[in-house]
């Protein structure tokens, strides 16, 4: 990516009765690159979905850690035809660096996305309570309710493999509510 730029899109459909679980490596950006993802994922009524995207800060054994100078991340998440999460993320590795800085979640921070899409009753908070009491220790956890069909879970780590301890007791803490999410994600 000396000379131009890297594009990736992907689109998902969940049909009715389906589960999808989607859990790639992590997005680990090299000097100077510039890099575009575009995720579009349609989920219909009585489908389920799990998808979490996690951004470290670059090869920090590298010495690349914010090095890269532009990176654009979109996703797109419909319910039953509906928009139901749009969001879209477009830094510099500087930038997000100073923030990171700024947050105090250190030089190495990593962050993580996650939407769950499942059927569950609104009032039904004990899921989300047991995943906010995961946060500390180097983890920061949000959860916010979508406008139709599910929740987006934030994750921001002080380092990678905090990051990925933490995804783990999400899903972990997750499974008791929603079962399919009980399995290895490395066996799926």
């Amino acid at each position: 990516m000396k000379e131009t730029a890297a594009e990736c899109r992907q689109h998902f459909t969940v049909a009715s009765g389906g589960w999808l679980e989607v859990l790639p490596e992590p997005l680990v950006p090299h000097r100077g690159c510039r890099y575009r993802q575009v995720t579009r994922i349609d989920v219909q009524p009585g489908g389920e979905l799990f998808f979490a995207d996690l951004l470290f800060p670059g090869r920090v054994a590298h010495g690349e850690a914010w090095e890269w100078e532009k990176l654009q991340l979109e996703t797109e998440v419909r319910f039953d035809g509906e928009l139901a999460l749009r969001e879209r993320f477009e830094q510099t590795g500087p930038d997000l660096r100073a923030l990171a800085e700024l947050a105090g979640s250190g030089p190495e921070a990593c962050f993580g996305n996650a939407v769950l899409i499942a059927a569950e009753q609104r009032t039904d908070a004990a899921w989300r309570t047991h995943v906010a009491a995961l946060q500390g220790e180097g983890l920061w956890i949000g959860i916010s309710a979508l406008r139709k069909g599910g929740w987006s879970i934030k994750l921001v780590a002080s380092n990678g493999m905090r990051l990925r301890r933490g995804l783990r007791d999400v899903r972990q803490a997750l499974a008791v509510r929603f079962p399919r999410l009980a399995c290895e994600p490395r066996k799926l």
